[in-house]
């Protein structure tokens, strides 16, 4: 997903975002079902999951740049905010409810099902695509090279001040903040005393936090300015997950998350939002892109940090310096912000 998000957001601005994505869900689902075949017929070991799963991350590096510009065109900007916030709300309605179905149909029908069921899921998905109606797609006549049109994105995305700010928060609380969720399993574990089913309840309370935070935003986000939902949701959940690495009481850890999964929410949903309504129609596709590929990054090199800082110094350490730098990070940016806007008033 990281190597050809680039790319796949160039191609977004070519080409008709549904098509893309209808080329991408499908890729998906043939994904689902060699998992399924591979799981019933008894081959798939490490090695054939792993070339399953890097396809599959291909895919993904085609579909979310896609995805993400493509929400503008089902919606307009200024019903984007809501409609980021309802996907937000599926995606971590599905956080809450899909590993405990799943876990559920495993014991019933076997995991080869469940990966036959994942891949019929899709049909769905591009039916819905194909019955949508939109306008006729009108490409831009491009004369430069794909390479020099994928590279426009990251030279736009580096130059625009907003664009680049927005983009190196996300960086920042994606790699110390995020990665609060790979060490999870040994906070569990270590500090609460808790088993699998333990560590299923806490990362569901932070997807429930989510999927309230999901909601209110989109009921309510427009009666505040963006930066107040961003930069408040970064320091709402870098102080839950400074509280949460100092708890040793369950119920409290809990209540943590729910907090923690509601703050980042406002974060991402805001940001999101923000970085498609300044960015131009025809370099939308490049910019967001940028953004996964920050987003493929993040979740390796943030699993690197994470797990190294709780190795040497502990895991409540790992979670409380995780949420330290993201409350300085959206600091920093906010001092960024504030001194920008008084040169411009100046000039």
């Amino acid at each position: 997903m990281m190597l050809f998000s680039v790319w796949g957001g160039s191609l977004a601005d070519l080409y008709p975002k549904r098509s893309i994505l209808i080329t991408t869900q499908t890729a998906q689902m043939i994904c689902a079902f060699l998992l399924a075949i591979g799981v019933w017929a008894g081959f798939a070991n490490a090695t054939f999951i792993v070339i399953v799963a890097a396809f599959n991350g291909i895919a993904m590096g085609f579909d979310m740049p896609a995805r993400q510009a493509f929400t503008v065109e089902m919606t307009s900007r200024e019903d984007l905010l809501n409609a980021i916030s309802l996907n937000s709300s599926i995606v971590n309605g599905a956080r809450v409810i899909g590993p405990s179905l799943a876990g559920l149909m495993i014991g019933a029908v076997g995991v080869s099902a469940c990966f036959l069921f994942n891949g019929l899921s899709f049909v769905a998905v591009i039916a819905g695509l194909l019955m949508m109606r939109l306008p006729i797609f009108e490409r831009n006549i491009e004369i430069i090279s794909p390479t020099e049109h994928a590279w426009n994105g990251i030279v736009y995305s580096s130059q625009h001040p907003r664009v680049r700010m927005i983009l190196l928060l996300f960086l920042a609380v994606g790699i110390f903040g995020w990665s609060y969720m790979v060490i999870m399993p040994a906070f569990a574990r270590d500090v609460l005393g808790r088993g699998a089913d333990g560590y299923g309840v806490l990362m569901s309370a932070s997807g429930i936090g989510a999927l309230v935070g999901a909601l209110i935003v989109a009921t309510f986000g427009h009666q505040f300015t963006p930066r107040k939902l961003a930069l408040g949701g970064v320091w709402l959940f870098s102080a839950a997950l400074l509280a949460f690495s100092f708890t040793r009481n369950f119920y409290l850890a809990l209540a943590f998350l729910f907090i923690g999964g509601f703050g980042m929410l406002l974060f991402f949903s805001t940001t999101n939002t923000v970085l498609q309504t300044i960015v131009p129609d025809d370099m939308r596709g490049r910019v967001m892109g940028v953004w996964s590929l920050i987003f493929g990054a993040m979740i390796p090199v943030g699993s690197l940090e994470a797990g190294a800082v709780a190795h040497w110094l502990g895991t409540p350490f790992a979670l409380a310096l995780g949420g330290i730098i993201c409350a300085i990070s959206a600091l920093v940016a906010l001092l960024v912000i504030q001194r920008r806007e008084a040169q411009l008033a100046r000039a």
